[in-house]
């Protein structure tokens, strides 16, 4: 072998060892955890862009994303504060009600065969009726202030609680159940200690579902009757004309409902870090 020949193999080899490391590296950035969603939202955000500017759609009809941003600088901070908590405020109470009437009800559901029967059938009933149809009904009955729009957001965030709470519960191996009852434990203790530790997955699944529905209610009670909160805001624009500011409106929705959704994510893994999968925590 000459010794071009060697310089050439070396040489190679080299190149072939950078296409490697460059392939690992890419291959991990692809897997490091809110790197690819982000990338895909910027990507969506450029197409949206590009997309007003080469066919010039009309703002009124879909405003482009600088507009949007437009529509944040048109309101002062202090307005956008105010409609932001009486939208969160509505949101959290009504979900904090769901919650601790949710959970008697599903303990009460599977510990029960018979009160399931009776009680599941109200519950789909409850959830298959349309509570955009039923808001105005709750609006006249119970006043304008923060309590029907608290009550929509427990008709909205109820049904997912109970289900999958109940279906926790019921998830309990039937031998630890025999077993503690054999053992004589408290109805409580069983309750406590052995059904709830495997209900927990399935009542932070409900809860993060049940979070962002939360903020759903309170906009569609705050388009029924309302004088301040987002979703108040986004009809006021929209009625206006404001597109642009009724999608920044919307834009702070979402930032509301994933902000809400991520706290009670890191709450399931600061306090239940048992409950998730070995690859989540």
């Amino acid at each position: 072998m000459t010794m071009s020949d060697t310089s050439e193999a070396s040489s190679s080899s080299a190149r072939h060892e950078v296409e490697f490391t460059w392939r690992r590296t890419a291959r991990r950035a692809f897997r490091a955890p809110g790197l690819l969603p982000a990338a895909t939202f910027i990507v969506v955000l450029l197409v949206w862009e590009a997309s007003c500017r080469i066919f010039q759609i009309p703002p009124f009809v879909l405003p482009a994303p600088s507009r949007v941003l437009g529509g944040f600088d048109s309101i002062p901070v202090m307005r956008w504060i105010d409609h932001v908590w009486a939208t969160l405020r509505v949101a959290l109470l009504g979900y904090v009600v769901s919650i601790v009437v949710s959970l008697p009800v599903a303990v009460m559901l599977a510990r029960s065969a018979v009160l399931s029967r009776a009680i599941y059938p109200i519950l789909v009933v409850v959830q298959s009726t349309p509570v955009v149809a039923v808001a105005p009904i709750i609006i006249v009955a119970l006043g304008s202030g923060d309590l029907p729009r608290v009550v929509i957001t427990c008709l909205i965030t109820f049904f997912p609680l109970v289900v999958s709470t109940t279906t926790g519960l019921m998830a309990t191996p039937p031998e630890l159940i025999e077993l503690s009852r054999s053992l004589r434990a408290p109805v409580m203790r069983e309750i406590t200690q052995i059904r709830f530790p495997y209900a927990v997955p399935y009542i932070f699944s409900a809860l993060r579902i049940s979070v962002t529905l939360a903020v759903i209610g309170a906009v569609v009670a705050e388009f029924v009757a309302a004088e301040k909160g987002v979703g108040y805001f986004i009809q006021f624009s929209t009625s206006m004309f404001q597109v642009q500011q009724a999608w920044a409106g919307l834009v702070v929705l979402v930032l509301l409902s994933l902000i809400l959704f991520q706290i009670v994510t890191l709450a399931q893994r600061f306090w239940f870090p048992w409950s998730l999968p070995k690859e989540r925590i």
